[in-house]
C-alpha cells in the first residue's frame, strides 16, 4: 500500500530572456545617466588673467592645441606633434571648414616662442579666429 504519491520534480529552469531584458534596461539607464566629460590628455596649469571670461557656447567647437613646458612642447588632439605637422593639420582643418576656431591652451611655464610658432602656423593655415585659454585668479 502506497498512501503518499511522490510528484516528480523538474529541475529549476532559468529564464534567460527576462534576465537579458533586465540587464539591457540597466545598461541603458547607466549609459543615459553617466556624464561624459572631455579629459585633457596633458596636465596644464593655465595662466591667470583678471580679464578671463567664461567659455561661451558656440555652434562650432574649437580645435585645441596644447603647449606644455616639457618636450615635446606641442600637442594636437592629445598627441605630440611637430610645428610642421601642426601646420599641415591646421591647414587641412581650415580647408574643410573656413570658420574653424583654434583654441590655444598653454602651460604657465611653457616657452613663449612655442606660442608664437603656433600663432604663425595658424595664420599661415588661414585660420581667422585664434583664442587663448586662461583662468580667473583663484579658479582651479
Amino acid at each position: 500500500m502506497q498512501f503518499i504519491t511522490r510528484k516528480r520534480r523538474s529541475p529549476p529552469a532559468v529564464i534567460i530572456v527576462s534576465l537579458i531584458d533586465v540587464l539591457m534596461v540597466v545598461l541603458i539607464f547607466l549609459m543615459v545617466t553617466t556624464t561624459f566629460r572631455q579629459q585633457p590628455a596633458v596636465k596644464l596649469t593655465l595662466p591667470e588673467s583678471s580679464q578671463a571670461k567664461e567659455g561661451v557656447s558656440e555652434k562650432l567647437p574649437p580645435i585645441f592645441v596644447d603647449i606644455v613646458k616639457a618636450a615635446p612642447h606641442l600637442h594636437f588632439g592629445g598627441l605630440p606633434v611637430t610645428i610642421e605637422k601642426l601646420q599641415e593639420e591646421l591647414a587641412a582643418k581650415a580647408r574643410a571648414n573656413p570658420q574653424v576656431i583654434l583654441a590655444i591652451r598653454s602651460d604657465t611655464d611653457a616657452p613663449v616662442g612655442q606660442l608664437v610658432k603656433v600663432m604663425d602656423a595658424a595664420k599661415s593655415a588661414k585660420i581667422k579666429s585664434v583664442t587663448a585659454y586662461t583662468k580667473q585668479p583663484g579658479q582651479r
